[in-house]
């Protein structure tokens, strides 16, 4: 067996090739729509949810707290609760961001369809241009990968780094249009790090 430094080394470079190889391909077009269709969505009074099934659902959370913190609200939408109820948070004219790497997630597909069908847009974020999620999205950003990392490649890694990064794409857009600035920041960040950083000018 290799040595702990050989195996991380390894993960490391197969996960650097494989966001390298996602970077090249970032679809800023894509990006910018699916700014437009969220600033559109709250000029009208809509709000942003994000939604995902299993990991995707923790890079949910993350999301919708990133884009709160930075002058875009929005609200985590659990992804099998929805269809027991939770799309009651969800309005007509709301734009739900719905993660899935294969895009062809079963839960995913109840959710997403509950959701088009009460009125709301979706931006898809998966990693098959082709799947059934893509093809349902007002917006589909593209964040997919070859290589997740180790030799069984299935345990989702470089995929969620993926994600990750691509949603954070979107909140930089999203924030610049918002102009956010350090004074408006520490509004939402008053504890913490954070919050003594900005009060005391660093």
């Amino acid at each position: 067996m290799a040595t702990d430094r050989e195996q991380v080394e390894e993960f490391l470079g197969t996960v650097k090739a494989s966001l390298d190889e996602y970077v090249t391909g970032i679809d800023f077009d894509a990006l910018g729509a699916a700014k437009r269709l969220i600033l559109d969505a709250e000029r009208g009074g809509g709000r942003v949810h994000v939604t995902g099934i299993g990991k995707p659902g923790h890079v949910s959370g993350y999301a919708a707290s990133l884009l709160s913190s930075t002058g875009t609200p929005a609200y985590e939408l659990h992804g099998t609760e929805c269809v027991h109820g939770s799309a009651g948070q969800v309005l007509p004219g709301d734009v739900v961001i719905a993660i899935s790497n294969s895009g062809e997630t079963g839960e995913l597909k109840a959710t997403v369809a509950c959701l088009k069908k009460n009125g709301a847009k979706i931006i898809a974020l998966t990693g098959d241009p082709r799947s059934w999620l893509a093809r349902q999205g007002d917006v589909a950003l593209i964040a997919g990968v070859r290589r997740e990392g180790d030799p069984m490649n299935k345990p989702p890694r470089a995929s969620i780094l993926a994600e990750v990064i691509e949603l954070q794409c979107l909140s930089i857009l999203l924030q610049n249009e918002f102009g956010l600035t350090p004074e408006k920041y520490v509004i939402w960040h008053p504890g913490g790090a954070l919050g003594a950083s900005i009060r005391a000018g660093k």
